[in-house]
């Protein structure tokens, strides 16, 4: 499974409150009157029958993708909101016909009241936080009243999300309502840790849908849509380039799969709260340390919780854990990157040192 480090992705709310004035551009384009002298047949000259054939099928053909599009963003941008809080502007899908609306946790911060403003017009609604899922970054917010024609969305099927689909991107980029960008699924399945610094959770989300579809500020917890009219994902991150700071790198973008989405958000509207998130866990609370070099080499374990799967495995307060499976732990990000690629229940062989004795245990995992 591949991974993105923290260093490596943006977040996409947008913090610019302040929308810049709308510029109106009008473009005119010039047409050269053109006739053509053909046979009585109606081919321009040069043309074969079958030359024409392939252009009217390569014409239809475009059309054909064309109302696809069109026919998506207009079936699908309605369910597309604007989360307004005190701290920025992101996006949101409305989920069931309740007012319940799933964004991304970041958008949401510590913010407990919003305004949400619908693709469709009219004023600003008022809402209220549901629950905030950071781990996930995943949230759901509550209209305080329903408007008529509320349009839930429609969730894909996320194991049929393969390489190579076309996707639209729907959501608020910089403050400009209702935009839509296009791009096709590039990877599957990748794992990407989150940058607390960049306003972010600081969470590391497996099985993450990698989109070539432009993600920008404010395009977090908007629609990731196929042609089918479904939403596929939640954008939620953009690439940066290190060598380039804090610049984006153009065409790398993230979205949580439907798959979590319907999953972490149907137990917080039923529950309040996450009650299984589907997501491996030791049952343990850690801190990175540092080896005679002062480079990571390891984590520390400071809390065993009582009956979780370290205390039931024999790990105790005080143990380094350095290696999980096949993978080295130096940092307490590389042991959530390396418990991601997990699932609940499976067995895996956790190595540790303690009073300087290097010793190996098979853990059963619990759920984070």
């Amino acid at each position: 499974m591949s991974r993105s480090h923290s260093s490596r992705v943006r977040h996409t709310r947008n913090r610019l409150l302040a929308p810049a004035a709308a510029t109106a551009l009008s473009a005119t384009a010039l047409l050269a009157g053109c006739t053509s002298s053909g046979s009585s047949t109606g081919h321009a000259a040069g043309q074969t029958p079958g030359a024409v054939q392939a252009a009217d099928q390569s014409t239809s053909g475009a059309n054909d993708l064309q109302t696809a599009y069109m026919n998506a963003v207009k079936k699908v941008l309605p369910s597309v909101v604007s989360i307004t809080t005190d701290q920025g502007l992101g996006s949101g899908v409305v989920y069931d016909s309740k007012g319940d609306i799933v964004t991304n946790a970041h958008v949401v911060g510590n913010s407990t009241t919003f305004e949400v403003s619908l693709a469709t017009g009219g004023n600003p609604l008022g809402a209220k936080l549901v629950s905030s899922y950071p781990a996930g970054d995943l949230a759901v917010i509550r209209l305080d009243s329903v408007p008529s024609g509320l349009k839930p969305a429609t969730f894909g099927d996320s194991s049929k999300v393969a390489v190579g689909t076309i996707v639209l991107a729907m959501g608020n980029p910089l403050g400009l309502s209702s935009s839509v960008t296009q791009g096709i699924v590039s990877a599957t399945g990748r794992t990407v840790s989150e940058s607390e610094s960049g306003g972010g959770t600081g969470a590391t989300i497996p099985d993450m849908v990698q989109t070539s579809a432009a993600i920008n500020p404010g395009n977090s917890g908007g629609a990731l849509v196929n042609l089918d009219d479904e939403v596929i994902g939640i954008p939620t991150l953009a690439a940066t380039d290190p060598q380039l700071g804090s610049g984006a790198a153009p065409g790398i973008g993230f979205a949580l799969p439907a798959s979590t989405v319907q999953r972490i958000a149907g137990q917080i509207i039923s529950n309040g709260k996450v009650t299984n998130s589907g997501r491996a866990g030791l049952g343990v609370t850690v801190r990175g340390v540092v080896g005679q070099d002062f480079q990571p080499a390891g984590v520390a374990i400071v809390s065993v919780h009582k009956g979780g799967a370290a205390d039931q495995a024999g790990l105790q307060a005080g143990d380094v854990i350095t290696k999980v499976g096949s993978s080295p732990i130096t940092s307490v990000q590389s042991l959530t990157e390396a418990l991601a690629g997990y699932a609940p229940g499976q067995k895996v062989p956790v190595t540790y040192t303690r009073n300087g004795s290097q010793k190996t245990v098979t853990v059963t995992l619990g759920t984070l």
